[in-house]
């Protein structure tokens, strides 16, 4: 279970699995189990690693057994154990299968067999694909209802209400994390061994690079009235990728503080579970959360909704708050909230 990150042409980039691979062959025996966990493009299993095993002189599904079952991990999520989580497996061959079965049985309720290794990559793929054309689409309709001045958060909220047919997904300053963003690329890069254009993909990832630039936009229009972006000192809250973990992969705080500090901002941030951010050249260290310092900067946007946070104490001392995560929805305002 290695990392499978793009490479600077947003392409797959497998070292990790095929340096791991290359690792074990010297300590390689007969009747052993090999499974790989990893996100990955259908295929990967059977093209990459089983020709890798079979270099060291044992015949997959014969002398060794060879498997795929992704992992479900959700951090920070708490409502349910790992034991909890059903397990796809998808072995090499029906007998990779069954002995990965037994080995997943003995740690999961419940195991999920598929047909093949190619089969188990997908699944994984698809429910992370769902998620990053669900959230883009949803992206979309922030930066349409920005022009037309209806807030999506009330209209996301209102039809959430509906008891069927609606799932609700919410908008927020992209998509990061070392899944959503990341997998669906490598079933796009798949796709086109085979002419295939998956164009919802191609178009979640469009607008997911967009969100950067569109984040800074609001920022330079709410302290419009106030003093130009360049002379601005700004507070930013939450910078990893997600609540209440400490994962730092391609979180969109990064190119936002990064495009902010372009234009001559002043940028401080403040995030529990990272102390200092290399951005740029450039290493920011964080800053407690204090009323001075809320009320020493300009605006205060939150990027990352930290359940931690006492957002009750920064809209009380903040003289602008910029919510790109509706953080601030159960709290009194007081005029100087504007959401994403």
């Amino acid at each position: 279970c290695v990392p499978t990150p793009l490479d600077a042409a947003h392409n797959p980039d497998l070292s990790y699995v095929r340096s791991a691979t290359q690792s074990i062959l010297p300590h390689l025996r007969r009747g052993q189990l090999v499974i790989l966990e990893s996100s990955t493009y259908p295929g990967t299993t059977e093209e990459e690693l089983k020709p890798l095993l079979e270099s060291a002189g044992l015949q997959v599904g014969t002398d060794v057994w060879l498997a795929f079952s992704p992992e479900r991990i959700d951090p920070g999520q708490k409502q349910f154990k790992l034991h909890q989580i059903p397990k796809v497996v998808g072995g090499i061959t029906p007998a990779c299968t069954e002995r990965a079965e037994a080995v997943y049985g003995s740690v999961f309720d419940q195991v999920v067999l598929v047909s093949s290794a190619k089969a188990a990559e997908m699944t994984k793929l698809l429910e992370n694909c769902q998620r990053f054309v669900n959230i883009s689409f949803m992206n979309e309709m922030l930066m349409l209802c920005e022009e037309m001045k209806v807030d999506l958060w009330e209209v996301v909220t209102a039809a959430g209400t509906k008891p069927y047919g609606f799932t609700t997904y919410y908008p927020g300053p992209g998509i990061g994390g070392h899944c959503i963003p990341v997998d669906p690329l490598y079933l796009l890069w798949k796709a086109r061994a085979f002419q295939f254009d998956v164009r919802f993909i191609e178009l979640a990832h469009e607008v997911n690079e967009r969100m950067p630039e569109f984040v800074i936009r609001k920022v330079k229009k709410a302290l419009a009235s106030r003093k130009p972006l360049g002379q601005a000192d700004l507070l930013v809250l939450g910078v990893t990728y997600k609540k209440d973990v400490n994962d730092m992969r391609e979180s969109m705080a990064l190119p936002i503080i990064e495009g902010l500090l372009a234009q001559g901002a002043q940028v401080d941030f403040y995030d529990p579970y990272i102390e200092q951010l290399q951005i740029g050249g450039r290493t920011l260290q964080r800053i407690r959360l204090m009323d001075r310092m809320l009320e020493g900067h300009d605006a205060t946007l939150i990027l990352t909704d930290h359940s931690g946070i006492d957002y009750q104490q920064v809209v009380d001392k903040a003289p602008l708050v910029i919510d790109t995560r509706n953080a601030t929805a159960h709290v009194n305002k007081h005029g100087n909230v504007i959401l994403l």
